[in-house]
């Protein structure tokens, strides 16, 4: 049973009530171009960032004794952030480096992206709040930031593309309309996302809608809010159809399989994300979506018990880098990746830091933390030292 008291927002922060508004019935769906019918990952490369890889490489050159292990994860691949406009303009850069690796291994290469820029963005937070505004951001959403990203995915068929949609977005809909940021933002984010899937839909394109995470909608009754509040927008994109599949635990620390939830809170029947895509599954065949694949984001979750409970999701001490990107893990999962690029900051933990949120000043949180989204050396570090499996 869930707790009713307690809902998770953005990336897993105790907010209030749960309950929210009232879901209603999926609607009738409209013919949609079919996502790709395999798993994107199979039998590929990875795209690696060439910005992820500077910012190690700085920060090996800083701790030379420390230098060997660290470089060993330039190599590694992370997903890139789409979170604003101008940061949209990249991803045709992007591709055509991508494309260029693909030429020269002959073999196919996977680029993962993240969009990131809904108006009104991370209505249950402050941390990431974004550029758009409700209102006029809408538009602009559509007509610079998507529709931009559907010319340049266009440009480049015969690539894979991955996109995992607007992290935390949906699961505010579903559990945190109690929240008045978030009961106004309701609208704009069904309809932006659908647009979305819409727009990005293509036969070499592989949409991934973020799904939160097992201390977010791992009870029974958020599942299922969930799942029909998936079922109305995918049908306003023109059907399941539309998508590859579902992300989860994206920039969290939720460990695989281990139970390690049982202790933060009993109550949960899905203490790992493991069980949590499992559940999720067939929550979402019981709304009529079946046959997804899963992405589960493995950056920083090397490492249980490293949390007092799930609403501590800033920048938390003790986190290590999980289990590194690779195809088909286990059933059901496409991939485990890093989509969170890891010593990126989840928030500043200082008053007179721009990005301040009181959540990343608290006792779980490693001090001294950057904007989210900045480079956070000290954290890298930690999270190299901590790596599970070791590097």
């Amino acid at each position: 049973m869930i707790r009713a008291s307690l809902v998770f927002g953005a990336c897993g922060v105790l907010l209030a009530s749960c309950g929210g508004g009232t879901l209603a019935a999926p609607g009738p769906s409209t013919a949609a171009a079919p996502a790709r019918r395999d798993n994107p990952f199979a039998g590929a490369r990875f795209h690696v960032s060439p910005e992820f890889s500077a910012e190690v490489e700085a920060t090996a050159a800083r701790a030379p004794s420390d230098a060997a292990r660290l470089r060993k994860v330039e190599g590694l691949a992370t997903a890139v952030w789409l979170d604003s406009i101008e940061k949209a303009r990249v991803a045709g850069r992007v591709l055509d480096e991508a494309r260029a690796e693909q030429a020269r291994s002959g073999q196919p290469v996977a680029t993962v992206f993240v969009l990131y820029d809904l108006p009104g963005r991370d209505c249950a937070a402050v941390a990431s709040s974004g550029e758009l505004a409700l209102g006029p951001g809408e538009a602009r959403y559509r007509t610079e930031f998507i529709d931009p990203l559907a010319a340049a995915f266009r440009a480049h068929e015969g690539q894979r593309i991955v996109a995992i949609v607007e992290p935390d977005s949906l699961a505010n809909v579903a559990t945190n309309l109690a929240v008045p940021r978030c009961a106004a933002s309701e609208q704009a984010y069904r309809h932006a996302i659908a647009y979305a899937v819409k727009a990005l839909a293509l036969p070499h394109v592989s949409l991934y809608l973020d799904a939160a995470h097992a201390g977010w909608l791992g009870w029974d009754a958020n599942r299922a809010k969930i799942a029909r509040l998936f079922r109305e927008v995918l049908d306003e994109a023109g059907g399941p159809d539309a998508i590859r599949g579902f992300a989860t635990n994206v920039s969290n620390f939720n460990t695989l399989g281990d139970g390690d939830g049982k202790r933060l809170e009993p109550s949960n029947p899905c203490p790992d994300e493991l069980t949590y895509v499992a559940k999720l599954s067939a929550s979402l065949a019981e709304a009529g979506i079946g046959g997804k694949g899963f992405i589960i984001d493995t950056s920083r979750n090397g490492r249980g018990g490293i949390r007092a409970k799930w609403g501590d999701w800033c920048n938390v001490k003790g986190a290590g880098l999980g289990e590194r990107p690779r195809a088909s893990p286990a059933p059901g999962v496409d991939a485990y990746f890093w989509v969170k690029p890891p010593g990126e900051s989840d928030g500043a933990s200082e008053p007179s830091r721009p990005g301040y949120d009181a959540a990343c000043a608290t006792d779980a949180s490693l001090p001294g933390a950057p904007h989210a989204g900045q480079w956070f050396s000290a954290y890298f570090l930690q999270l190299v030292a901590n790596a599970n499996p070791p590097l």
